[in-house]
């Protein structure tokens, strides 16, 4: 049989093309895709041929990016992390996954992959399907909240309203804090904590206090800036300190590379959805009980219960054929794009 999966041969250059399908191991299930979500930052970084690990390898020992010794390895196969889709086979030795089961994952925009029975995840249960392409998103916005110490009553500034920022300005709402959303087209403006993602925004009705400079805590989002200067000036002295860089920004050749040495300080922390990302250790015992897997499953849990509704933040969704479509229109930039979905027959 053939396998259908998106393949990046050069910036811009991007297509389905057929594959082998892979043979099912022990542990193992396969997964037929239903919906992949397109991420605005890293995937368009890769579009573009603008992301630094195409010319550069991440050092962990001086956490930086370091010249890459070999050639980029095109094309680009299967590079995605936003999957919904149906297991339709088993290994023998998997009891806890079946068949017709609805799961989300990580395995690329591929129309089926064989992956560990461990590393999808049940649908739960009356949840539209689509909703899981944001787990991923969800967790990177969640980690940079968790990062920020927010506390009930804090007010904090989110920079860039994308989709990960306006995950990030939701949780933020629920986790106490007074939200002040800052975008091109948006400013000063706070997401009331009932609010649904994706609605109207409202001007914010009470400032900051006097003796703030600016909101204690800020975070930078993709859509906004790709440099984290604007939160440090909009940050108060005796805050703490900003948390940018929890995305990768959509490449503007006047910020500077994220993990360059121009780019470090020692008053600013990052985060990804696996862990914060700061110069020394965590700042925040709780730290060593948030896993990955952790952050992920409590953001699904907070879409199944109601808490947070990502659904208002799909834009578009689009027959997997149409890849370059859907890659060329994040490209373009256009106002009313948020996240582009790829369906998959």
């Amino acid at each position: 049989m053939v396998n259908w999966v998106v393949s990046l041969a050069g910036p811009r250059r991007i297509s389905l093309e057929p594959s082998p399908t892979d043979p099912l191991g022990p542990g193992q299930v396969r997964v037929r895709t239903c919906y992949s979500g397109i991420s605005a930052g890293t995937e368009l970084t890769l579009y573009r041929g603008s992301n630094p690990r195409l010319s550069k390898d991440w050092d962990d020992a001086t956490r930086m990016f370091v010249p890459r010794q070999t050639p980029v390895p095109y094309p680009l196969v299967g590079f995605g992390y936003e999957e919904v889709g149906e297991i339709v086979e088993v290994a023998p030795d998997v009891p806890d996954r079946h068949r017709g089961q609805t799961v989300w994952g990580i395995w690329g925009h591929r129309a089926e992959a064989v992956v560990p029975a461990g590393a999808v995840n049940p649908l739960p249960p009356g949840l539209d399907p689509l909703a899981a392409v944001f787990a991923r998103p969800g967790a990177i916005a969640l980690t940079a909240v968790l990062a920020g110490d927010l506390h009930l009553g804090d007010w904090v500034g989110v920079f860039g309203q994308g989709v990960i920022g306006l995950l990030a300005t939701r949780l933020a709402a629920l986790s106490g804090a007074r939200v002040v959303a800052v975008d091109r087209l948006t400013a000063d403006s706070t997401w009331p904590a009932g609010t649904a993602p994706g609605s109207s925004w409202t001007p914010a009705s009470t400032p900051p206090p006097p003796c703030c400079a600016g909101p204690p805590a800020a975070s930078a989002r993709t859509s906004a800036w790709s440099c984290p200067a604007p939160t440090r000036r909009c940050t108060r002295r005796s805050g703490p300190p900003p948390t940018p860089g929890a995305s990768w920004p959509p490449a503007s050749t006047r910020a500077r590379p994220t993990g360059s040495a121009s780019a470090r300080s020692s008053t600013t922390t990052g985060s990804n959805w696996w862990r914060p990302r700061s110069p020394g250790p965590p700042r925040h015992p709780a730290w060593r009980r948030w896993t990955g897997a952790r952050i992920a499953h409590t953001f699904m849990e907070l879409v199944a219960e109601g808490s947070v509704d990502p659904l208002p933040l799909v834009s578009h969704v689009v027959d997997a054929s149409a890849v370059a479509d859907a890659l060329a229109l994040l490209d373009r930039g256009d106002g009313d794009v948020l996240q582009v979905v790829l369906r998959f027959p």
